[in-house]
């Protein structure tokens, strides 16, 4: 197969701080002002504020445990940035030494899609920020003689990119899956993988060089790694429905680019029988006393343009098992934030973490930003699986 990937390339004197050798990407620290901590946007418009009051008045009357922060959107595009331009959203997270960690998708002023970085001790405000890529998904535009475009609407990045990063730590490892578009015709996933002391010394030029692990001529989005073995195995979540796909190794190394997980897709035969409206999983499920807590997308039938996220929890020794699902969405894209964007009505999840007790579920909206919402993961659990046991619809076989 031919490689349709490298390692952090360098572009020129302007574009080579994620690739250059022996570059190191500064982060620069964010300061807290009041009238940051108001908006997060850092705009002294009268709109904007009312804008921020209508969402606390309307999460007020809301009747969800999972609230919005106040201050979203956390990460917002920074107009004056190449690389951060256009978008910066979809996020995936993962928690150390009580400091979370975040990884974003950001969308250049040249419609490439890389993925940045911002950290916060808080679960909330962005203390940390580097307005740089630590990821570049290498693109070669290869036989596009033999091989027909895509329909393939991507939140923008029409230059392709490393989409939709989900990270998962095991151990003293960064496993990270991301869908990687070519900007032509291939949407597959692709993994690598960074020690997390060179993650959290920001060597981003020790990525594991990536490998797509989905086959090509398929279109493929949406898979996460367990962030422990399962019986003695890592643990790729590939598929909701019509059935929770899982494959199992016993290295996440063995990939070589010509070794495929093979999963259910839109020529696949048993695609006709997927939940109407289902997308696909979230972020890295989250171990709970109950099981597996995994977060999803999909959308309803009366409402078919916009993305709800909704949870569920599997069980600990076969998560291909659901012991509970929210029979609700536990989020909608009712705020400005969510529907003033390249897709409005869309919020979309790479990533939660658990810091004190506390869930954070971080989120995309609208395609433009990254937000946060927040849940006392006790009282989460206890709504959630007293909602009772309910399995995924499928459809009925003629």
């Amino acid at each position: 197969m031919a490689k349709i990937l490298k390692k952090i390339p360098a572009r020129n004197a302007s574009h080579s701080d994620a690739g250059a050798k022996n570059k190191k990407v500064k982060t620069k620290t964010i300061k807290k002002s009041k009238k940051f901590k108001l908006t997060n946007l850092r705009i002294k418009s009268k709109k904007i504020i009312k804008k921020v009051l209508k969402v606390e008045k309307a999460e007020k009357k809301s009747k969800q445990i999972l609230k919005r922060f106040v201050g979203n959107p956390v990460i917002f595009p920074a107009r004056g940035m190449y690389w951060e331009s256009n978008a910066t959203f979809n996020p995936t997270a993962f928690i150390h030494d009580g400091k979370v960690h975040v990884v974003y998708r950001a969308v250049s002023m040249g419609e490439l899609s890389t993925l940045c970085y911002a950290s916060s001790s808080d679960g909330c405000y962005m203390s940390e920020r580097t307005f740089k890529p630590i990821f570049i998904h290498g693109n070669f535009y290869q036989n596009k003689n033999t091989s027909l475009p895509i329909s393939y609407n991507s939140g923008g990045g029409w230059n392709g990119g490393a989409e939709d990063p989900r990270i998962t730590k095991i151990g003293d490892m960064l496993y990270m899956t991301y869908t990687a578009f070519d900007g032509w015709g291939s949407v597959r996933i692709g993994l690598t993988s960074i020690s997390l002391e060179d993650f959290l010394n920001k060597k981003w030029n020790n990525w594991k060089m990536p490998v797509l692990i989905s086959p090509p001529a398929e279109i493929h989005k949406n898979w996460v790694i367990f962030p422990e073995k399962i019986n003695g195995k890592y643990a790729i979540l590939h598929s909701l429905s019509p059935e929770i796909l899982i494959d199992y190794f016993d290295d996440l190394n063995s990939f070589d680019g010509n070794t495929f997980i093979h999963s259910v897709h839109q020529n696949h035969p048993k695609w006709q029988f997927r939940e109407k409206g289902m997308r696909g999983v979230g972020g890295a499920p989250i171990k709970t006393k109950y099981g597996w807590l995994i977060f999803y997308h999909a959308m309803e039938e009366h409402e078919t343009h916009r993305y709800k996220i909704w949870a569920m929890i599997l069980d600990q020794k076969d998560p291909t098992k659901i012991l509970f699902r929210s029979k609700k969405p536990i989020l909608e894209p009712d705020v400005f934030y969510e529907n003033e964007g390249y897709k409005s009505g869309v919020i979309y999840s790479c990533g939660a973490v658990v810091k004190d007790n506390t869930l954070f579920l971080y989120y995309g909206g609208a395609d433009m930003v990254s937000c946060v919402a927040t849940a006392d993961l006790k009282l989460f659990l206890k709504e959630l699986t007293s909602s009772g046991v309910t399995k995924l619809k499928k459809k009925k076989s003629k």
